[in-house]
C-alpha cells in the first residue's frame, strides 16, 4: 500500500507588497514533496506557489474558482470525466464546485491564484 502524500500548506503571506518575490530562491529552499506557500495577497485573492510531486486528494471548493499555472514540470488535474494536462507556461481555471485531483508525476512548480478565504484542502 502506498504511503499518502504529506502536505505542507502555509497560508501566511510570505512577501509583503513592494518586496521582490524570487521564485528560484523559494524553490531552492524547499525540501518537501508537497509544499504550498502563499506568496502575496492581491485585494481579496492570493497568489500561491506549489512545489509538488505526487497526488493530492479528490476535493472541491464550493464557493471558489481556482487558477493553476505551471512554471516547470507537469501538473495533471483529474476531473470526473477527463484529465487536464498542464506543461510549462500553461494554465487553467477550475470552476467552483467541480471535483478535481491535482497530481504531479515529477517535481512541478506552479502558481495558483484563488480567494484568500479558500480552504486549499477542499470544502
Amino acid at each position: 500500500m502506498e504511503t499518502p502524500t504529506q502536505y505542507n500548506i502555509n497560508l501566511d503571506v510570505k512577501f509583503p507588497h513592494l518586496q521582490l518575490i524570487d521564485i528560484p530562491a523559494v524553490v531552492a529552499a524547499n525540501t518537501e514533496k508537497w509544499f504550498n506557500q502563499t506568496l502575496s495577497q492581491v485585494n481579496d485573492s492570493v497568489v500561491r506557489i506549489g512545489i509538488v510531486e505526487g497526488e493530492f486528494h479528490w476535493h472541491k471548493h464550493d464557493n471558489d474558482d481556482e487558477f493553476f499555472f505551471v512554471l516547470e514540470g507537469q501538473l495533471l488535474i483529474d476531473l470526473e470525466d477527463k484529465t487536464i494536462e498542464l506543461n510549462p507556461m500553461q494554465g487553467t481555471t477550475i470552476t467552483k464546485g467541480v471535483m478535481h485531483r491535482p497530481r504531479a508525476p515529477r517535481k512541478t512548480v506552479m502558481l495558483m491564484v484563488e480567494t484568500a478565504a479558500i480552504q486549499p484542502t477542499g470544502d
